[in-house]
C-alpha cells in the first residue's frame, strides 16, 4: 500500500536530474535502516530531506558520499546513480565519490590551517600544484560562499579566528572549490544564530547556479522557505517526494500531513 501511495506522490513532470536513487536499502549490521528508497535529485535545485528524528534522513544523505564505508558492518543494496554511474557499487572507489560529492556538516569544522589553506586543501589533494590556478580557485570559492570581502586581507590567518557563521561559509567554500556534482548539507545551520542561519540559507539559494544541493533539516520552516523539492521520510521509508509547495500545501499521504501539522514527529 505504501509503495503504491509513494508512486502516486512522485512529481508528475520529471525535471532534469543529476542523481537517481533506485531500490536503495541500507543496513547497519543486521538493522535495516533504509527500505527500498526510490526518488531522484533534480539538477541545480535544493532538495530537502525532512522527517522525525531517527527516520533515516542523515543515513540516506551519507549514502550519497559513501560515508558509511568508514565503519565496518554497514551494507548497501540497490543503486544511487550519479550521471548514470552507480556510486555505491563496490567497484567504485569511495574516495573518488567524495571528490565528486562534497559535504558540509552540522557544526563548522575548519581544519587547523589558514583560511587560504582550508579552501585550497581539496585542490592540493587532487594534485593541483599551479599556484596561480589555486589562487584563482580559492578566490572564486570564497566569493561563491559570500566570504571573500570579509577575509581577502587575512587569508593567511587561522580559520579559527572566524565567527561561527563565517567558519560555516568557509566550509562551504571548501566544499565547492573542486566543482562537485552535488553538495550535501547535514543540518548546516543548527549550531548558528538566526542571522547567520539566514545568511547560509540565502547562500544556498545562490549556489544552485553552480551545484545541486541536498539538505537534511529538522526545521520544516527552513525546508519550506528555500528548498525546491522535499522528500518526507518516516521509519526508514520514503513516504512522499514532490516539489516543496505541493508537499507542504497539498500532501498526498496522511503521514506527511500529520508530520507537517505537528501531529507526529
Amino acid at each position: 500500500m505504501v509503495e503504491q501511495e509513494q508512486s502516486q506522490s512522485m512529481v508528475s513532470e520529471r525535471p532534469p536530474v543529476v542523481a537517481e536513487v533506485v531500490d536503495l536499502n541500507f543496513f547497519y549490521g543486521d538493522f535495516h535502516a533504509l527500505k527500498n528508497i526510490n526518488f531522484y535529485i533534480p539538477a541545480n535545485k535544493v532538495t530537502a530531506l525532512i522527517g522525525p528524528s531517527g527516520c533515516g534522513k542523515t543515513t540516506l544523505l551519507r549514502c550519497f558520499n559513501r560515508m558509511h564505508d568508514l565503519y565496518p558492518g554497514n551494507r548497501y543494496e540497490g543503486g544511487i546513480l550519479v550521471n548514470g554511474e552507480n556510486i555505491i557499487s563496490p567497484k567504485v572507489d569511495p574516495i573518488e565519490v567524495r571528490m565528486r560529492i562534497s559535504m558540509v556538516f552540522q557544526k563548522p569544522n575548519p581544519f587547523p590551517k589558514s583560511i587560504y589553506e582550508n579552501v585550497a586543501y581539496g585542490l592540493r589533494v587532487r594534485g593541483i600544484r599551479d599556484k596561480s590556478l589555486i589562487d584563482q580557485k580559492v578566490e572564486e570559492a570564497l566569493r561563491g560562499a559570500a566570504l571573500w570581502d570579509e577575509v581577502k586581507d587575512r587569508l593567511h590567518e587561522s580559520a579559527y579566528a572566524l565567527s561561527g557563521g563565517q567558519q560555516q561559509r568557509l566550509c562551504i567554500a571548501r566544499a565547492i572549490v573542486t566543482d562537485p556534482d552535488i553538495v550535501l548539507f547535514d543540518e548546516p545551520t543548527s549550531a548558528l544564530d538566526p542571522i547567520a542561519t539566514r545568511s547560509i540559507e540565502e547562500l544556498m539559494v545562490s549556489l544552485k547556479e553552480r551545484v545541486t544541493i541536498i539538505i537534511v533539516t529538522h526545521s520544516m520552516q527552513q525546508a519550506a522557505r528555500f528548498s525546491d523539492y522535499t522528500a518526507f521520510m518516516y521509519m526508514g521509508e520514503l513516504i512522499e517526494f514532490n516539489d516543496t509547495k505541493t508537499v507542504f500545501n497539498n500532501a498526498s499521504h496522511p503521514q506527511t500531513q500529520e508530520y507537517i501539522s505537528g501531529k507526529i514527529g
